[in-house]
């Protein structure tokens, strides 16, 4: 619900604060007050598109503030998800336009995309004028309203059948891609299969290239590693038959026995004579390590170095294809391997999905139909009760009807197509309100619609603008009914210009207009008492101060209290 709206260098109006409140109000005025204004501040606060030449003449920027009232849980995650806040269920949203024609939102104190105004008018009002009569001639908006008072049933289905409804697309899209996709897939398996047993053939193992690199290093320097460790091992122990010959073993044990012979003499010896002991054996250990050495390089020889460069070649070429070492090849084999079982059980995926997709195309069908069922009967409720509101409006003749028919395929919304139709005399044939329903008649049929569906889902904001346009008389004073009741339940903002329908408001706002100074200027008040009854004369005759209207005034404004 607005509580209160305030308008400032929005056309014709410099500044007018609307109080609004809950209940029925008419906003009356004369003609070019700029009770249309008004309209096209709501329109801004939800998010319509916005018109720098709707800023008033010498001002840099129209400003619309609105405070409304709302307990809507969803109302407040989306302001919450702006970072603006809804405090004691009231929300601040205000809009301004400049006259550049930048547009900008706030939404609880946050600043907005002007996009979001739109998202949180879907939760807080239904707008009715010239461009929803329109609105309403298509197949959708017809659809949807009919959805509306189907209520809960229709919505619980609705969203099951979308569910089955997306399903099955994905489902279908997928098989079909796979299916269209089976050459180049088996093309790539192929290819995976080729490279996997390339790769196998090889069988590279972890940091085996590293270790091979070593090797050759070795088989390619073998001559001069056994010419050194030859001579190291000469020097350490020689094996010569000279007598003159001494190594390093022989000189140690030498010095060992020298020492041997004095070291009771003084213990200073003592330690000497440990250490020479421990290098005896570390020269006798070096000396064995060095002849096992120069043994075991004896066994290789040119046939090991060839067998490690050509084993080096085949991993080097691996590395130019599948990575830049072994651990990347393997890396890259694994991959390949799951990619290709991957593959290679994608028929019997497409065999499952198909199974899949016949099962959810079967569930979709079924709820198709359960909801062009329940649509089927709710429409021939609507149309029953839509008819009576009519006959109270001054088209006691008429016919309403919603037909549901089937179309060729399954969408979103499901398989059928809502027509609202009218039979404005007896006998005539039912044909689309588009084309059998003159804007005074749209205008009726679009109120008694809302009257209806109002009392299975209630719209919080209701704004009409000038659904009373092409009536008068008794026709306008049930229009006025129907707005009163209607404000049972919900808030009702009506731009009227008839003095039937304003009676049946709680609360009247008047546009005056000032043209003092050589230029328009507008504002808003409240009326009650005898201004109000002059403003009702007014609309009644064109003229505030005629008894005779102010006789029917108070008749009319006696009606609402009946």
């Amino acid at each position: 619900m607005i509580d209160e709206l305030r308008i400032r260098d929005l056309g014709v109006i410099a500044d007018a604060t609307l109080p609004l409140g809950p209940g029925f109000t008419a906003i009356t005025g004369e003609t070019g007050a700029g009770k249309t204004m008004v309209v096209s501040a709501l329109g801004l606060l939800m998010g319509e598109r916005s018109d720098a030449g709707a800023v008033r003449t010498g001002a840099s920027q129209a400003r619309v503030n609105g405070l409304v009232h709302t307990a809507d849980p969803a109302v407040a995650e989306i302001v919450d998800e702006l970072g603006g806040d809804v405090e004691d269920g009231e929300l601040v949203l205000s809009r301004t336009v400049s006259a550049e024609g930048r547009s900008r939102a706030s939404v609880g104190g946050a600043s907005a995309p002007v996009g979001s105004l739109t998202r949180l008018a879907d939760r807080l009002f239904a707008v009715h004028g010239q461009s929803e009569q329109l609105r309403l001639r298509s197949a959708a908006a017809q659809r949807d309203t009919l959805d509306r008072f189907g209520g809960a049933e229709i919505e619980a289905t609705l969203t099951e059948y979308r569910t089955a409804h997306r399903n099955r697309r994905e489902l279908g899209e997928r098989v079909a891609e796979l299916t269209a996709a089976r050459d180049e897939r088996a093309a790539e398996a192929a290819r995976l299969r080729a490279e996997l047993d390339e790769i196998a053939q090889v069988d590279p193992q972890p940091g085996e290239d590293t270790e091979l690199a070593a090797r050759i290093d070795l088989l390619s320097n073998v001559e001069a590693l056994r010419e050194a460790t030859v001579a190291a091992h000469e020097a350490l122990a020689t094996e010569s038959d000279d007598p003159m010959s001494r190594d390093a073993g022989s000189l140690v044990d030498a010095a060992i026995r020298d020492l041997e012979r004095v070291a009771a003499h003084d213990e200073r010896l003592g330690s000497v004579l440990e250490t020479l002991r421990g290098v005896s054996f570390q020269i006798a250990d070096s000396g064995k390590e060095l002849a096992a050495y120069v043994d075991d390089l004896d066994v290789e020889g040119p046939g090991e170095l060839a067998r490690a460069n050509e084993r080096l070649a085949a991993l080097n070429a691996l590395f130019r294809l599948y990575g830049v070492d072994a651990a990347a090849v393997i890396e890259y084999s694994a991959r390949s391997a799951a990619r290709l079982t991957e593959l290679e059980g994608d028929d019997d995926l497409i065999v499952d999905l198909a199974a899949q997709l016949d099962t959810v195309t079967a569930s979709e069908r079924e709820l198709a139909d359960q909801l062009t069922a329940q649509r089927t009967a709710a429409a021939a409720k609507l149309s029953e009760l839509v008819t009576v509101e009519l006959r109270q409006l001054a088209l006691p003749d008429a016919e309403f009807q919603v037909l549901v028919s089937p179309l060729d395929t399954l969408g979103n919304a499901g398989g059928d197509e809502v027509q609202l139709l009218l039979s404005p005399h007896p006998g005539a044939t039912p044909r689309p309100i588009a084309k059998s329903a003159s804007g005074g008649e749209l205008s009726r049929v679009m109120l008694a619609l809302e009257v209806v569906v109002a009392g299975v889902d209630p719209v919080p904001t209701f704004v009409f603008d000038e659904v009373d346009a092409g009536v008068g008389g008794a026709a306008a004073i049930e229009i006025g009914r129907r707005l009163a009741r209607l404000a049972r339940s919900s808030q009702v903002i009506v731009v009227t210009h008839l003095a039937q329908v304003a009676a049946f408001a709680g609360n009247h706002l008047q546009v005056v207009k000032d043209s003092a100074g050589g230029f328009t200027e507008s504002s808003c008040r409240r009326l009650d008492g005898e201004a109000r009854l002059a403003e009702m004369a007014r609309l009644l005759s064109g003229l505030s101060d005629s008894e005779s209207a102010l006789e029917h005034a108070a008749e009319l404004l006696a009606l609402r209290e009946a």
